[in-house]
């Protein structure tokens, strides 16, 4: 899938999430590619994309051994519990090289899930991670 299919994919995930948790989620959407270990932005959703690229490298500090170690499939994800504020909460493989950065910039995965409405958040997540499995971005630019 190319890169225009992959966003609106993600804005409408990201919106049944919301709806369900009736609340934002994920305030923070990013797509990047990690060729040769670079992280380069190919698309955001959020309230500071110039920090995000700025600060990319501190934030995702909590993920970065599992962002890094090829031992994740297309469609596969990981949160991450405790990460504040910046620090990313979740990333999910949406083709080779290829990641989907999600965020809460004020909110951890932790206070994030202590919210009963969390369990029916989840679905659209792990619907979209599906739909990344059938069909990966191959978009790189």
């Amino acid at each position: 899938m190319t890169l225009e299919q992959a966003n609106q994919l993600i804005k409408q995930c990201a919106d049944r999430m919301n709806a369900a948790y009736q609340g934002v989620v994920f305030d923070e959407w990013a797509i990047v590619s990690f060729m040769e270990r670079k992280g380069t932005l190919l698309g955001y959703t959020g309230p500071r994309r110039e920090d995000f690229q700025k600060n990319f490298a501190s934030d995702i500090k909590d993920l970065r051994v599992d962002l890094l170690s090829n031992t994740h499939g297309i469609g596969d994800f990981e949160f991450a519990r405790h990460g504040v504020g910046t620090k990313v909460e979740a990333f999910l493989i949406v083709g080779a090289g290829i990641y989907l950065i999600c965020n809460h910039t004020s909110r951890s995965m932790d206070e994030i899930t202590k919210n009963p409405r969390w369990l029916n958040a989840q679905i659209p997540f792990a619907e979209l991670a599906d739909k990344f499995r059938a069909d990966r971005v191959t978009a790189t630019a």
